[in-house]
């Protein structure tokens, strides 16, 4: 079975050539048939990643039809340096990014002894949980550093011109992200050991 899919494969691109490569043409020329196959192949990924910087769904969802209308608009400046799916990530998480900076205050508060900041050694721990459900518990300011830092693979230099942010200020609200993250886990896990008793 695998050798005749392997098979088919490789006459379909000699057939049809490489359809991501026929996509972004049909995308650049603003292909309404394109932006629909482009759309429909990414939109639950791309709804998951702008979940996990807002809670709400619904404007989630509008930040992500936000985000795909400056996709189509802007393809042009797609460079091929990179995968065309990780440009379109980028500026999806770019349009979470920006919703959240105008539409609520985010403090960052870095006030933090620099002793802390060592990493807590983990327990035993039951990996079957929701991380959306995690996520959404977090105060934005931690949500966005964190996403951007584990997710993303943003560096701290990175998170911190993102977010008009010093450098100190990232560690410390990644490390404040982890910490309230691991706190609500364990509170959760402590609810079902007692439910299950």
């Amino acid at each position: 079975m695998y050798c005749l899919t392997n098979r088919n494969k490789i006459i379909m691109k000699l057939l049809f050539g490489n359809k991501k490569d026929d996509l972004l043409t049909r995308l650049k020329r603003q292909d309404p048939a394109a932006q629909k196959i482009f759309y429909d192949q990414n939109v639950k990924k791309f709804l998951s990643v702008s979940r996990s910087y807002i809670n709400d769904l619904y404007q989630a969802e509008d930040c992500l039809i936000k985000a795909f209308c400056k996709i189509f608009k802007s393809i042009e400046s797609f460079r091929g340096e990179g995968s065309f799916e990780g440009w379109a990530r980028r500026i999806v998480v770019n349009e979470c990014l920006n919703f959240i900076k105008s539409h609520k205050t985010v403090f960052y508060l870095d006030d933090i002894n620099q002793s802390y900041l060592e990493e807590i050694q983990e327990e035993n721990l039951d990996f079957d949980f929701n991380a959306q459900d995690l996520l959404d518990q977090l105060p934005d300011p931690y949500r966005m550093v964190f996403n951007l830092y584990v997710i993303e693979e943003y560096s701290h230099q990175e998170i911190a011109e993102t977010l008009n942010i010093s450098l100190a200020v990232s560690k410390t609200q990644l490390f404040r992200a982890k910490e309230k993250l691991r706190k609500i886990y364990f509170q959760q896990q402590k609810k079902l050991k007692n439910e299950h008793v």
